[in-house]
């Protein structure tokens, strides 16, 4: 598959002729200095790959999002078995499985959202910032292409319509991950994982006993998760209400809060 964008630059030379001719008079003057290349510049992109994006109520659903984050944390601190691991492992844990757990509590709580482009001032931006980097220009931007690996994933578990009992017992499925690498207790862990996906498949078949394949649906479902990255929901929900600081950071305060 092809991920190159194809998006022509040049095309942004007549729609952005002021800044361009900005960008020609210095590259002109200051032939020998590490002036600030066109080509360099992120153009304002159509495809999905790289069309930067933000969301379009950040106010409301960011609110929402840090309720569910706390919840999700709080799911956390409040499982026995959890909180016997040792603390390595349970950093591990959390630094592996917050972002799956937190898309499935923004799917249990049914949050919807909408994006719209981010605003294009990168070029003016940096030419007043004299070529130099803005911490929101060095991370990773959330893409419309990632918006929606999301939003498909959200509908996708909206379309199961989990109960509570079910969602609950995902969760620890997903927490308790042996494959992640480091552990001191991976067959702990292991043990727990199998307890919970058995948990789960005996509570869907007592909701839902006409169904064979929900379980399967599930946790083919639930693997989408791991194609959505920590950064795209850290840029997308939080950045906004943290600032530059580091949410993992964050979370562990919170965990580790007793």
């Amino acid at each position: 598959m092809d991920n190159r964008c194809h998006c022509a630059p040049s095309s942004d030379r007549f729609s952005n002729p002021i800044l361009y001719n900005i960008l020609s008079q210095m590259d002109n003057s200051k032939p020998n200095q590490n002036c600030l290349n066109y080509n360099s510049i992120p153009h304002r992109c159509n495809c999905e790959l790289r069309r930067t994006v933000c969301l379009k109520r950040p106010s409301e659903v960011c609110k929402e999002a840090s309720a569910v984050l706390v919840k999700t944390v709080h799911f956390m601190k409040n499982l026995p078995a959890f909180n016997q691991m040792p603390p390595n492992d349970q950093f591990i844990l959390l630094k592996s499985c917050w972002a799956p757990l937190f898309i499935l509590g923004l799917a249990q709580e049914q949050v919807n959202f909408e994006v719209t482009d981010t605003p294009a001032d990168s070029m003016l931006k940096r030419i007043l910032l004299n070529h130099q980097e803005s911490p929101d220009m060095e991370r990773e931007q959330p893409t419309m292409s990632g918006v929606s690996k999301l939003r498909s994933c959200l509908k996708k578990f909206w379309s199961l319509d989990l109960s509570p009992k079910e969602y609950a017992y995902l969760k620890g499925t997903t927490i308790f991950n042996p494959d992640v690498p480091y552990l001191k207790a991976a067959v702990f862990v292991e043990g727990l994982q199998q307890e919970a996906q058995h948990a789960l498949s005996a509570m869907v078949q007592l909701l839902h006993p006409g169904d064979q394949e929900r379980f399967a649906r599930i946790l083919l479902t639930a693997s989408m998760l791991q194609s959505i990255t920590p950064s795209l929901i850290t840029e997308l929900f939080f950045r906004p209400v943290i600032g530059q600081a580091d949410l993992l950071e964050l979370l562990v305060d919170m965990l580790f809060c007793r």
